[in-house]
């Protein structure tokens, strides 16, 4: 097997061409890691939540991680870790342009707003329960691959 570091550029065709990621956050020294559905544009990752863990986390502490990973055949993998920041954007002015922009993103694909949206808890709790778009602005990117 061959392991190869991948170039920045292959590194972004990465993850432009892929909708899900690892988001991994850290609070008083203890890591959480959860799957995000993201969109990539213009160096960030615009996602969508309900609030929750990982909102209350980065809002704490905005320095986060983020793994999108893809399969080949056999044992062939490429990976890319981006190093980034959390930023909300509010529904409020000041904001507006960026969050439009993270919901043209978003909403190329079907269904964009049903992982963030839906949560394991009662309806109507879920429904009085505000949802948060941001974006990681991404600071640093690497990537590996390996082949057979």
């Amino acid at each position: 097997m061959l392991i190869r570091t991948l170039s920045v550029l292959e590194c972004t065709k990465l993850l432009t061409a892929n909708r899900v990621g690892h988001l991994a956050c850290a609070k008083d020294g203890q890591p959480y890691v959860v799957p995000i559905h993201y969109a990539h544009s213009d160096n960030h990752l615009y996602a969508f939540s309900m609030l929750g863990k990982k909102i209350e986390w980065m809002r704490a502490n905005p320095l986060v991680c983020v793994q999108v990973d893809e399969r080949g055949e056999g044992r062939t993998w490429r990976s890319v870790v981006v190093h980034g920041r959390y930023q909300e954007l509010p529904d409020r002015i000041g904001h507006k342009v960026e969050r439009d922009h993270a919901w043209s993103m978003l909403s190329k694909h079907a269904d964009w707003w049903e992982p963030g949206a839906l949560k394991p808890v009662e309806p109507s709790l879920a429904d009085s329960t505000p949802h948060v778009f941001f974006r990681i602005h991404i600071e640093q990117l690497s990537g590996r691959e390996a082949m057979e």
